[in-house]
């Protein structure tokens, strides 16, 4: 208890700090609720006219059966497709975001006079720190997004599996996605923004600035929430326009040819132009609800792994303050010696 009083009493994180912090929290977030990314992930390239087309194992109509189906043909690694890519990119985004988040908000503070923020203000500052990371980042998203929807026996790693979007659709295969992307930016702008609002809330009313960690998961968990149903229809565009369709219709498990007019029709219908596109052709064959197919899974994940991103924040900056201190401690013993 002593030890983490002494923490506490350590100097604010810099940028670069809180982004170490925030990745750290990420990392567990990510690895706890991996099986449902990929759950929701798969769910959400699948079509209402795909249940006729694919083999039995291979459709899901929901999170549980594709978890449990994912188990029968791929065992419990199956819920793990794409991990280290997975592990990457959220350690790569959520460091650029807490970098540029930190820097960009320390900045507009030592520039404003007041020294709380207005809502609007957290979700501008929220937004462009996310757009910088997503500019950044988005690579590794899109070499998870393709190795969590290809076929086991198809799939190579994140080497191989990044080669092969370079020599099928250039260096900017890469960035497919970046535009929805970049208006995804305000679902952590909205997270993060309710989550300062209901913070300041509390602590005005509390008078008390240290939140119990009960109450910030709860926190992170309904700002998660409310930024998840806002804006899923882009997430679930996102994810098809990264996405790579199988070359087959997979019609009782048998591939068809590559140049069969049926194959022809279903790559020519999947190729979208852009998100606006993918809500469009989704529409038109799923209805509005396939708008939202996955999205149980997806706010599950989200909300657990955003409330756990808090949490173990709370707790990560609380240690990366401490060896920060104690590195800038041990240097400046050896300058002395």
């Amino acid at each position: 208890m002593a030890a983490e009083s002494k923490i506490a009493l350590q100097p604010p994180l810099s940028p670069f700090g809180n982004a170490v912090a925030g990745s750290l929290g990420a990392l567990i977030a990510l690895f706890i609720t991996y099986p449902l990314d990929i759950t929701k992930t798969r769910l959400q390239v699948q079509s209402k006219s795909d249940s006729s087309k694919i083999a039995k194992n291979e459709y899901y109509h929901s999170t549980k059966d594709a978890f449990y189906k994912i188990i029968a043909s791929e065992g419990i690694f199956g819920l793990y497709a794409g991990l280290p890519a997975g592990l990457i990119g959220v350690a790569s985004t959520n460091f650029a975001y807490f970098y540029w988040y930190s820097l960009i908000r320390s900045y507009y503070q030592k520039r404003s006079s007041s020294t709380s923020f207005s809502t609007t203000t957290e979700l501008i500052l929220g937004a462009f720190a996310g757009a910088l990371a997503q500019i950044f980042t988005i690579p590794v998203s899109v070499i998870t997004t393709r190795q969590q929807t290809t076929k086991s026996q198809d799939r190579k790693d994140l080497i191989g599996t990044t080669k092969e979007i370079i020599s099928e659709d250039g260096i900017t295969g890469l960035w497919k996605g970046l535009k929805p992307s970049l208006v995804l930016c305000v679902n952590p702008a909205i997270t993060y923004g309710a989550f300062e609002r209901f913070k300041d809330i509390l602590t005005k009313r509390n008078n008390n600035d240290n939140l119990s960690p009960g109450i910030v998961f709860f926190l992170g968990a309904l700002s998660k929430t409310i930024a998840t149903i806002v804006t899923y229809p882009y997430i679930m565009a996102k994810v098809r326009l990264q996405w790579k369709p199988p070359k087959s219709d997979l019609k009782g498990g048998i591939e068809i040819e590559e140049d069969s007019s049926d194959f022809r029709r279903n790559m020519k219908y999947k190729k979208y132009k852009g998100a606006i596109d993918v809500l469009r052709k989704v529409l038109a064959t799923d209805g509005i609800q396939g708008w939202y197919k996955g999205m149980q899974a997806q706010i599950t994940k989200a909300v657990l792994s955003q409330a756990l991103l808090f949490y173990m924040k709370e707790y990560t900056t609380r240690y990366t303050i401490f060896i920060f201190t104690l590195f800038a401690g041990l240097s400046a013993a050896r300058r002395q010696i």
